[in-house]
């Protein structure tokens, strides 16, 4: 998710993640299957490569990886999967993007309808806020494992565009083309990274407060426990403290 602090997200969701490695391993799979219709070869795809790099991170199994991969080229049989990506506006006008992989797309397009509408908000037409993010590679550094100019010194030779304090944690941003060198260059300086992903990264934020942020929240929760969702993003921005109260 991106809008308002990852870092507050990821600390959020940790203990809810911690216990639901099953679902992480299914997105996962998902997307390795998706990324693999453009061919098997992770050297040749970098989607793909990107995908297997954020399994390994997760410790899923080397077979799981390659049934996925085979089911994307076709070696094994699998249902077909759609990707999908939904578009709409949150409570206080914020806009959100989802992303779904989907077996059964009219099914997936009634429940997520219901789940904007349900939780304060609607969904738009296609390109009614895409527009509103950038696609880029987001890697998040705890704040104690690193000082931001250690940081410094070490992503941006490496290909990084910008680094943001999250509060307690650093954001690091740059092109998709850079995700992997950025990785690389993290872990052979031995700092570990909380979260790192391509992510629909907002050009500009909306501060949401009381009711407004509460249902945001919500909205966002709702649909990241979807089963078909890959990803939530959004262009708002909430304070901690709401995050933790709501936790």
């Amino acid at each position: 998710m991106s809008g308002h602090s990852k870092w507050a997200t990821i600390k959020h969701k940790k203990a809810a993640l911690d216990a639901k490695r099953g679902k992480a391993f299914t997105r996962l799979i998902k997307e390795i299957t998706i990324a693999a219709r453009n061919g098997g070869d992770p050297d040749a795809n970098p989607r793909l490569r990107t995908a297997i790099v954020a399994a390994k991170a997760v410790s899923m199994p080397a077979d799981n990886i390659k049934r996925a991969i085979m089911r994307g080229t076709g070696e094994l049989e699998g249902g077909q999967i759609d990707e999908i990506l939904f578009e709409g506006y949150g409570p206080g006008g914020a806009a959100v993007l989802v992303n779904v992989a989907t077996d059964n797309r009219n099914r997936t397009v009634s429940e997520i309808r219901h789940l904007f509408s349900k939780n304060g908000g609607n969904l738009g037409e296609q390109g009614s806020v895409s527009w509103m993010f950038e696609r880029k590679s987001q890697i998040i550094v705890d704040g104690e494992k690193v000082t931001e100019d250690q940081l410094m010194n070490i992503v941006l030779d490496a290909g990084a565009d910008d680094i943001r304090n999250q509060g307690g944690a650093w954001e690091v941003l740059s092109a998709p083309e850079s995700h992997e060198a950025i990785l690389h260059a993290l872990e052979k300086a031995g700092i570990p990274n909380e979260s790192a992903e391509i992510a629909m990264i907002p050009k500009n934020t909306v501060k949401l407060e009381g009711k407004n942020a509460t249902a945001m929240l919500k909205l966002y929760d709702a649909l990241e426990e979807h089963d078909d969702v890959q990803n939530v993003y959004g262009n708002y921005e909430v304070d901690e403290a709401e995050v933790e109260a709501l936790a």
